[in-house]
């Protein structure tokens, strides 16, 4: 042996010992492990789990029930009344298929709890017979019907709960008075869910909680482990209540703690540009201004401006109502790096909106000697070279400027409009295009307080709460087919008055699948309609060059009436359009209606919005109350969350942030409030997360958020 190997063996040795964790820790790390670590979870299983988001342990445990069923509180098949929406609980007794006349298939499945027979029904759905196998015990739910002498429900939701072939009954996990049902998919069960959950419980028995015991305590919370058993297999509803509180909790508090590193991290990193010198384009800029801006306006410049005069690292939002005027806002930002000596960069999330930005900036600035460039897919080298040279103060551009080829001299501010557009890398590319340029985010969609304390939990944040002085409004008015003529005459009149129409329609194109009116063929029957008037037509197909001719033409005037789709929603500013007429508009989200609707209005007359439509759901019911009842786009946020949940508004791929399975933002403002408070005390306290009883939690919080704050654990 090498002389001084045996020394190094063995501190080597001692370093490996030191390294072993706790039973309690090494089990809470456990649930980092692939799926496929569970006994019984080969590869075959492993990629059946897959679609549901299962792939480590932890996506297992945190997998939770979509609802329970309580056998004490089923009705008896002999007990239900038909007409009647319930749940009944039985075994597989027959399964029947059969052809009909219109080749066709009816399979009928029958089960049988001891009082009664039903059947489910469905019609070209063979593949049901193979997970409602004979022996099977199944939940269907539905409404019940009488017919053919016998008791049925027609296209059953249902869940598979045991008896299934494999199965160890020894388990005795489906025979409880409160069962859980699982999100499931093909070829995974509700029932085998349920197996592979109790041996995920059982691989991480004893494990910590990454929960420091002051917060538990603070919050009386049930031990993580405790938890998440009673939430997979509940022993009665209190213990379930206070279980899923826990898991809600975790969800908003690691979240907030995640938020909250990411922005001490983000501070300690920038150190920014002080963008200090003697204002000059500012003030002269200000004071050109036909209008004196609002208390609001004026309060989020002071925010931005001391921002940018720090040696810290700008990251703001500027968020603001529909017309509130965050253009000027953002331009008096722009000018504050200009006259610094640097160069500003304003990027939007497409052509119209961006070459609307281009236009309207160029006007403001006018005379003040700033040279300022548009930047698209379309745009020519010498411009890309100028923006190189430092010869271009500013630049307005699509997400062209994040391209490889585009280079700044100097950039010391970017903007980033209509912000949730972009994708978290989209928006690190165009900042990484300077050195440590502050960043402005925009957005003219209102966002709910829960979500904003979520989505922007780590930026600083500007609000522009009130409108310039002087609009009349809007009035909103929802209408069917009967209406559509005085529509059509009142759009007549405010034309003959010298004013301007949109319609917007919600495809390009008519399809045999949608019964939506098409923007090109509604052009055409308008013409017809309103003969002698002008019709322009704008949709998202058109080149670049055919978009900016026809907005042109809009802007000047000499388009009286613009038929588009909701390429317009965002952005676009022609003060003179009064009219605007939304077809089938209950195929378009709340915040595109709330957008569409900010394009009228915008000078001193009064909009009228219209909104023809039939609705066919109930949701698309209360999405078209929704806009009728608030003008206020925060009010109408708060609706669109109550009515659509968190899933479609939450954004979490670009956003970067982990998912909220079990808290809810429309319903849990208090807990968010007082979680948020607390992880953001927790790290001002020790930023790194370094000190013995935060260890645990900076490794989970780092498991939840993907391991994008693997920085902590370096150094």
């Amino acid at each position: 042996m090498p002389e001084g190997k045996a020394p190094e063996n063995k501190a080597q040795a001692e370093r490996a010992e030191a390294r072993k964790l706790p039973p309690p820790v090494a089990a809470l790390e456990r649930t980092a492990a692939p799926v496929s670590s569970l006994q019984g979870v080969g590869p075959a299983i492993a990629r059946k789990l897959a679609p549901l988001g299962i792939r480590t342990v932890a996506d297992l445990l945190y997998h939770f029930p979509r609802r329970y069923l309580d056998r004490s509180s089923l009705t008896a098949i002999g007990s239900v009344k038909t007409g009647e929406e319930t749940t009944v609980l039985g075994k597989v007794c027959d399964i029947e298929s059969r052809p009909t006349r219109g080749r066709k298939s009816v399979l009928t499945i029958t089960i049988f709890d001891g009082t009664g027979y039903i059947s489910g029904v469905w019609f070209n759905q063979e593949w049901h017979k193979e997970r409602l196998r004979e022996g099977v015990e199944a939940a269907f739910s539905g409404k019940v019907q009488y017919q053919y002498k016998r008791l049925q429900m027609v296209n059953p939701s249902y869940d598979v709960l045991g008896g299934e072939e494999g199965e160890d009954r020894a388990e005795a996990i489906h025979t409880g008075r409160i069962i859980p049902l699982y999100p499931a998919t093909a070829g995974v069960t509700s029932a085998s869910l349920r197996r592979l959950v109790k041996r995920a419980l059982e691989a991480v028995s004893g494990m910590a909680d990454p929960v420091p015991r002051s917060v538990r305590d603070k919050f009386d919370l049930t031990p993580l482990e405790k938890a998440l058993r009673e939430i997979h297999f509940p022993n009665d509803n209190a213990a379930l209540k206070k279980a899923r509180y826990r898991a809600a909790f975790d969800e908003v508090f690691m979240m907030q703690v995640g938020l909250a590193l990411r922005k001490k991290h983000y501070e300690a990193q920038a150190r920014g540009i002080a963008h200090d010198s003697s204002p000059g384009l500012t003030v002269d800029f200000a004071q050109s201004l036909p209008f004196e801006m609002t208390g609001a306006q004026k309060r989020s410049w002071r925010e931005i401006s001391a921002d940018m005069k720090s040696a810290t690292r700008m990251n703001r939002l500027l968020q603001g109502e529909v017309g509130s005027g965050k253009t000027v806002v953002a331009v008096l930002a722009l000018l504050k790096a200009v006259e610094n000596g640097y160069q500003g960069a304003l990027m939007a999330p497409t052509e119209v909106l961006t070459q609307q930005h281009y236009e309207r900036i160029g006007q403001m600035l006018e005379g003040l000697g700033v040279r300022v460039e548009l930047l698209t897919s379309s745009t020519g080298r010498t411009v890309i070279d100028n923006v190189a040279s430092g010869e271009v103060n500013i630049v307005v551009g699509t997400h062209a400027l994040i391209q490889q080829s585009v280079s700044f001299a100097r950039l010391g501010l970017v903007i980033i409009d209509e912000q949730h557009r972009f994708g978290l890398d989209q928006r690190v590319s165009l900042s990484e295009k300077g050195e440590d340029p502050d960043i402005l985010h925009m957005s003219a969609t209102p966002i709910p307080r829960t979500l904003s304390m979520t989505l922007f939990g780590d930026l600083d944040v500007s609000v522009i709460d009130e409108l310039p002085r002087g609009r009349k409004g809007v009035i909103t008015v929802v209408s069917d087919q009967s209406q559509r003529k005085g529509a059509f005459a009142m759009v007549g009149r405010e034309i003959k008055a010298g004013r301007q129409a949109f319609v917007i329609c919600p495809l390009i194109e008519e399809s045999e699948k949608l019964d939506a009116r098409a923007a090109a063929d509604e052009a055409k029957r308008l013409a017809a309609e309103f003969p002698g008037y002008d019709i322009g037509l704008l949709h998202g197909q058109m080149k670049s060059d055919e978009k900016r001719k026809v907005m042109r033409q809009f802007a000047s005037g000499r388009i009286d009436i613009l038929i588009s789709t909701s390429v317009v929603e965002v952005g676009v500013d022609v003060p003179n359009a009064t009219v605007m007429i939304v077809e089938d508009a209950d195929r378009f989200g709340l915040a595109q209606l709330h957008q569409l609707r900010g394009r009228i209005g915008r000078g001193s007359e009064r909009g009228v919005f219209i909104l023809f439509s039939d609705p066919s759901t109930d949701e698309a019911r209360a999405r078209l109350d929704a806009i009728k009842r608030y003008d206020d786009g925060f009010e109408l946020a708060e609706a669109d969350l109550r009515i659509r949940g968190e899933g479609s508004l939450f954004g979490n791929r670009q956003s970067g942030l982990p998912d909220l399975k079990v808290a809810k933002l429309s319903r849990n403002f208090e807990l968010i409030r007082r979680a948020r408070e607390e992880a953001f005390r927790l790290v001002a306290a020790d930023p790194d997360l370094s000190k013995i009883e935060h260890v645990l939690l900076r490794w989970e919080t780092n498991r939840r958020f993907g391991g994008s704050l693997d920085w902590l654990f370096k150094g």
